[in-house]
């Protein structure tokens, strides 16, 4: 039995030193020290010997137990240690290369558009505000120089929110544009006064190439002593010179808004044929781009201001509009789209 033991102990040695994967060893461990194995019969076996023989092979085998556990779990190790290299090396990272470059992600013209607008009246001294997007009837309206009965409501296609009845402020409404501002600052500041509001408006109306019923409009209101249309339309062309160039003209013509007397429109000469008519401005050499007008005197009453000491000009537009003047883009709902075929164009 010893030399069996001995004979055991050197083959199983002998084999696991080629065991090379863990399904080998796994069939290696059932051999040799499974419940079947020739050392487990062994082992049983020893209790038919004498007291004597019986302690000398027990020695023994115990030693080759161990000898092959010690084996086996060294070989174990030796193949964990293996695959982790191996992974490593797969997992290969060379430390000294550059990092790989973030995506970033980019502006939507709308934003690019809105931001190159109020940069050109930052540089003008405005302060740019932002007002509630759900607003009251009254400012929407009855602080503009539109009250209820007012046929200039009929220009506008408004959400109502939440009809009120009995209040002074009337119903609750997504604001059309962004002109409750000029009522809101006026009422809690003092001339002089020189703002920007830009901000989203919403009009119940059909949508079509020109026409969406979610948009962005930039509102600007100025209020001083001695204020006039001149002023009105040097800060115009300031404008249009800083957002599409220097050689842009400019055009005013007599316009009718309720919240401004006397009130006008302004257009700039085609970029595509410089005023000489095309497909672009329809033949006629111009584009629209916004209203404006001085603040009508009404308007300065109601929100608290000595209309025979200060004046002031007002004047709107649209971002999408701006937009599609300076990219020559042709349908306004494109911006709703969210096309990254579209919108990649512009970083």
């Amino acid at each position: 039995m010893i030399e069996e033991l001995e004979e055991l102990r050197k083959r199983a040695l002998e084999d696991l030193g080629r065991v090379q994967d863990r399904k080998l060893l796994e069939e290696w461990r059932v051999s040799y020290l499974g419940k079947r194995s020739a050392l487990t019969s062994a082992l049983r076996g020893i209790g038919t010997l004498t007291p004597d023989d019986r302690k000398i092979v027990g020695q023994l085998a115990n030693d080759v137990k161990r000898d092959i556990e010690e084996a086996f779990d060294g070989q174990r190790q030796s193949l964990d240690r293996q695959e982790r290299e191996a992974e490593l090396a797969r997992e290969h990272v060379d430390v000294t290369l550059p990092g790989r470059p973030l995506l970033a992600g980019q502006y939507h013209p709308l934003t690019i558009t809105v931001n190159d607008i109020v940069g050109a009246f930052r540089g003008l001294g405005y302060d740019v505000v932002e007002g509630p997007e759900v607003e009251w009837e009254r400012y929407n309206f009855s602080l503009l120089n539109i009250p209820a009965e007012h046929p200039a409501r009929d220009r506008w296609d408004t959400f109502y929110v939440k009809p009120t009845e009995g209040l002074a402020e009337g119903s609750v409404v997504l604001r059309t544009h962004t002109s409750p501002m000029q009522a809101r600052v006026m009422e809690r500041t003092k001339p002089p006064i020189r703002v920007l509001v830009p901000g989203r408006c919403f009009r119940f109306e059909a949508t079509d190439a020109t026409h969406e019923s979610e948009f962005t409009q930039i509102e600007a209101l100025a209020v001083d002593e001695g204020l006039s249309f001149a002023d009105l339309k040097g800060t115009l062309d300031a404008f249009v010179h800083a957002v599409f160039g220097p050689e842009r003209r400019t055009r005013f013509r007599v316009d009718y808004f309720p919240f401004v007397e006397p009130g006008a429109e302004m257009a700039i000469d085609c970029h595509g044929c410089h005023g000489t008519g095309c497909r672009i401005c329809k033949g006629s050499g111009w584009l629209e781009i916004m209203g404006a007008g001085m603040v009508h005197p009404r308007v300065l009453e109601g929100v608290g201001i000595d209309s025979s000491r200060y004046s002031g000009f007002a004047f709107g537009m649209g971002a999408e509009r701006v937009a599609m003047l300076k990219y020559g883009i042709d349908d306004i709902r494109i911006f709703q789209q969210n096309d990254l075929r579209f919108l990649k164009q512009f970083r």
